[in-house]
């Protein structure tokens, strides 16, 4: 794909290229929104399948030539660049795109591939200039709410976190020269009246200048703060692994401890509330020491029963529908309102993420755009507020309170109005079309950086596998993790206080919450019950060795859903090497590959099987290849990350068998043909492929 031309530097931001226009710096809604004033009308953009017309800020980005260049951002001309796809991370060649670490990159594909399932092209306008945005009517499962809730914790949970131990660093008075300056700031503006000036030129430095915020909160891995005393603390972990994780625990990527934590972190909200259903309150219990009964049974909480309706037959009431009428009615609602609060908690974690790539963009996204579009938003409150007093600002406030609660025939027929003129108009004026247009999501970021592999023919090799545990060393701590301003010490702490938090201590992470707390997370087994537990997952183990072993006689017969499961569990130990032009897969329960070819003059997604398995020399594609069925790349209408088992089945074949499943993807053409592919070790990495490779404006489903 040719690049367009090079724009000269915005005179005011000082950036070039897409995205930086005069019209960009300013918080008004793209040209391309027209439609969203309209929706009786439908732009559809005949090109859509096509970077050349109607391509997203995303597709440009991903075409245009970068000054700061990666090794994916030389322009390959072969079929395909392997840029190490089945090597170690140490052999990967850094950087893989110009201004970012290559673990950086990594976190933000790993975390991709965590939260987005479901993709459907859309032909019409994108709001905000990026596409991958989320659907209104977006599938609900268990698994994605699951997803939704990590990603919370990730983004909006660690950055309060961060924010609340700033605080209390700054209350504590441990650094001391930096605390005096805030107090004087403080007290001085109050004196003159200027404290709305401050705040707002202070928000104004932080916005624009990083320096600015690296002076004003200096930084500090956030497991070594103390919330109490704004101090240094053992991390949770007992050693200091990482950086930006609550616990500090170690990590073998960038990003991985974080994660686990999210992951630990829904896990503990749903044994909480699977202990609440079940009534576990071993404080008033009789002790278990000598009880046979309760040495044979295992923990209530570790079983996926209705143990809720277990304790309320043991206290002598009857929870069936037939007695309890509230039964039904509450379980329906609780599952209808679950998709919009998935909604609305994808909604928090996306604004936040557009806000903190804002503030600090990600090649190849403009450096100072957004900085400068957010912090003229505040000037002219700065401006406004030298002049407004505190009793005309109590006054309007007063006034704005009493109109809200008695004007509702103004109100009425003023929004009545409106939604005639300006149909959707509440669309419009979403941040992401208007203050943060053009700042992607994490999401929308990675898959512009997936477009660029893709654009210059060197798809970005998936993030490295390591199965082993990290090791209980210290992480290195340099100034960018670890600062103080002026004179102070970092968290007022000595070298020898730093370097004996840091130090590993593996009896911290057992730390008490009391004997109350202790006792109501304790799920462990007495000997007779694991004796029990562990016959029945090899008794579970033959039967699922079994079932695998009779859908191979099933497929044979004709079964397609035998034919699906076909290679989903594979044998221990396989390995994973594959792509990034041939995927190993399964069609129809026949062994082959996937392959994408780039050479030829429409660039297509094809299986073959197993004796015709691709081979690419010099950018040629071999005469005898006869595949199975073949797909264009621009006919790509959906994709769909599909389960090599259904959920029961995996939680089954996992315990059972300690091993991976293998799942699969479900392609579905602009004709509403369908093809599914199964047994695909990298899934994830194929799914990638294809979304980025196109013109398409995806939909998140």
């Amino acid at each position: 794909m040719a690049a367009p031309p090079e724009r000269e530097a915005n005179a005011i931001s000082g950036d070039s290229g897409p995205g930086t226009g005069l019209r960009d710096l300013l918080p008004i809604p793209p040209a391309d929104t027209d439609i969203v004033t309209d929706p009786h009308r439908k732009d559809i953009d005949n090109g859509a399948a096509g970077v050349a017309s109607g391509q997203t800020l995303s597709h440009a980005l991903a075409n245009h030539d970068h000054e700061e260049k990666g090794l994916a951002q030389q322009n390959f001309t072969n079929e395909v660049a392997d840029l190490g796809w089945n090597e170690k991370k140490q052999r990967i060649p850094s950087p893989l795109v110009g201004g970012m670490d290559n673990e950086e990159l990594w976190l933000l594909v790993r975390r991709f591939n965590r939260q987005i399932y479901h993709l459907k092209s859309t032909p019409y306008q994108v709001p905000g200039g990026l596409d991958l945005n989320t659907a209104d009517e977006e599938d609900f499962s268990p698994d994605k709410m699951r997803a939704n809730f990590e990603r919370f914790y990730m983004t909006v949970g660690v950055g309060l976190l961060g924010a609340y131990k700033h605080i209390a660093r700054l209350r504590s008075w441990r650094e001391r020269q930096r605390t005096t300056c805030f107090a004087a700031a403080y007290f001085i503006a109050w004196l003159l009246d200027l404290i709305v000036p401050l705040l707002t030129a202070t928000l104004i430095a932080l916005i624009v200048s990083p320096r600015a915020r690296e002076i004003l909160f200096p930084p500090a891995p956030l497991s070594l703060v103390d919330t109490a005393t704004g101090g240094v603390q053992k991390p949770k972990a007992g050693v200091l692994g990482s950086h930006d994780s609550a616990t500090g625990a170690p990590e073998n990527h960038k990003g991985e401890a974080i994660e686990q934590e999210a992951s630990n972190f829904v896990n503990g909200i749903a044994s909480v509330a699977f202990s609440s259903a079940a009534g576990k309150h071993p404080q008033g219990d009789l002790a278990d020491a000598g009880d046979t009964a309760s040495e044979a049974a295992p923990d209530p909480t570790a079983l996926a029963t209705s143990i809720a309706d277990a304790n309320k037959r043991a206290a002598g009431t009857n929870p069936t529908s037939k007695n309890d009428k509230t039964k039904v009615p509450m379980e329906t609602a609780m599952w209808t309102k679950m998709r919009p609060i998935m909604h609305t908690i994808g909604g928090m974690s996306d604004t936040w993420e557009r806000i903190t790539n804002a503030l600090s963009p990600t090649p190849p996204f403009p450096k100072d755009t957004y900085r400068m579009r957010l912090a003229a938003l505040v000037v002219p409150i700065f401006g406004i507020s030298l002049f407004v007093t505190s009793y005309m600002f109590m006054k309007g406030v007063t006034f704005g309170v009493g109109f809200g609660f008695f004007g509702d025939p103004a109100i009425s027929r003023g929004l009545d109005w409106l939604n005639r003129t300006i149909p959707d108009w509440q669309k419009l004026l979403e941040i992401r079309n208007t203050i943060l247009k053009g700042v992607p999501t994490n999401a929308q970021l990675t898959i512009t950086l997936l477009r660029i592999g893709e654009a210059n023919k060197a798809p970005l090799p998936p993030p490295p596998r390591i199965s082993e545990a990290p090791p209980d060393q210290p992480a290195e701590l340099t100034d960018e993790q670890l600062r103080a301003t002026g004179a102070d010490y970092p968290l007022n702490a000595t070298p020898a206080e730093l370097d004996l938090a840091m130090q590993n201590d593996p009896s911290a992470a057992y730390g008490s919450g009391g004997a109350d707390i202790d006792d109501s997370k304790d799920t462990k087994h007495g000997n007779k019950a694991s004796k029990i537990l562990n016959f029945f997952k090899g008794t579970t183990k033959g039967f699922v060795k079994t079932a695998i072993g009779a859908d191979t006689v099933r497929a044979k017969a004709g079964s397609q859903a035998a034919k699906d499961r076909l290679g989903a569990v594979p044998p221990p130990n396989a390995e994973k090497i594959s792509g990034p032009v041939e995927f190993k897969a399964r069609y129809d329960g026949k062994k082959g590959h996937v392959f994408i070819s780039t050479a030829a003059t429409v660039p297509a997604v094809a299986f073959s099987t197993k004796g015709d398995t691709m081979e690419v020399v010099g950018g040629v594609k071999r005469e005898d290849l006869h595949p199975v069925w073949s797909i264009a790349i621009a006919d790509v209408a959906e994709l769909k990350k599909i389960g090599g088992y259904g959920w029961k089945g995996k939680l089954i074949v996992g315990w059972s068998l300690d091993r991976e499943i293998n799942d699969g993807l479900e392609i579905t053409t602009s004709t509403g043909d369908k093809v599914k592919i199964t047994a695909v070790p990298l899934r994830d990495e194929l799914f990638n492929r294809l979304i980025a490779m196109g013109g398409q404006k995806w939909e998140a489903w």
